[in-house]
């Protein structure tokens, strides 16, 4: 059995990041197809959820801002569809995921739910109002300007990425398994 270190060091910060970068963009690429404008549903959520709640925000955010434009960043290019600013909107909406779940990631199992509630509900809200804008405007290959109604009610299919929340559960099966593990790697 490993020793439980006191703080992680350097070298394991730099390779979670690079592991979890990995792994986030694999969750991202390895997506379910929707009609426009969504474009994807991805699995990466119970992933960055469940990091975000095991080591610190910093670590955190850099693996998540990494592995999602990475994957996003994939998705476009070869999966087709989409603007080539999506990668920029996946830092946008899902590095704060990191900040706000890791506020919460030592007050409990109540706390860290309602966190990672609140963190889907700002990534949901981080699209919508940059997209709602976008719409009403025509900017970056979202069609010709329009009313801002019409714009709303476009926008308003990113009220589909609450689809997220049901990733909770399996978030914090995988903080259950980790967390020891984690923990021998210096991580509280």
């Amino acid at each position: 059995m490993l020793p439980i270190s006191a703080k992680p060091t350097k070298s394991v910060l730099l390779a979670t990041i690079v592991v979890f970068a990995a792994l986030i963009a694999v969750g991202t690429i390895l997506s379910i197809p929707l009609p426009p404008p969504l474009y994807e549903i991805t699995w990466a959520p119970a992933i960055y959820m469940a990091l975000s709640a095991m080591v610190d925000p910093v670590t955190s955010g850099s693996a998540i801002g990494i592995g999602s434009f990475i994957g996003e960043a994939y998705n476009i290019t070869f999966k087709g569809g989409g603007s080539p600013i999506y990668p920029f909107g996946m830092l946008w909406a899902r590095v704060p995921e990191a900040f706000i779940i890791g506020w919460a990631r030592n007050r409990g199992r109540r706390t860290l739910v309602l966190a990672m509630v609140g963190a889907t509900a700002f990534e949901t809200l981080a699209f919508f109002f940059p997209d709602w804008l976008f719409y009403t405007f025509g900017l970056f290959q979202y069609g010709s300007p329009t009313t801002v109604i019409s714009a709303f009610y476009t926008a308003s299919t990113d009220f589909a990425t609450l689809l997220d929340l049901a990733y909770i559960p399996v978030s914090l099966v995988l903080i259950r398994a980790a967390r020891p593990a984690f923990k021998r790697l210096g991580f509280s």
